[in-house]
């Protein structure tokens, strides 16, 4: 989840640096979300169904890299 950032600080260098935490916080969540799919497919594959994914959905998903190693 985003931190709040309140109105003063959209502007200048407190705007990149909130951007920047941001985007860090969206990739990190994207990877433990990616890890978790990996654990559910592994250990619990029935649990799959329950989320509405298909077995290629998952394996696509778990298959993505972060940019900086493609």
């Amino acid at each position: 989840m985003r931190p709040a950032v309140s109105p003063t600080e959209l502007s200048g260098p407190f705007h990149a640096l909130a951007t920047l935490r941001g985007r860090i916080a969206a990739w990190r969540e994207r990877a433990y979300f990616r890890w978790e799919l990996k654990r559910i497919a592994r250990d619990n594959p029935h649990l799959i169904d329950d989320i509405g994914l298909t077995k290629r959905q998952v394996e696509d998903e778990i298959a993505k890299l972060p940019f900086w190693q493609r």
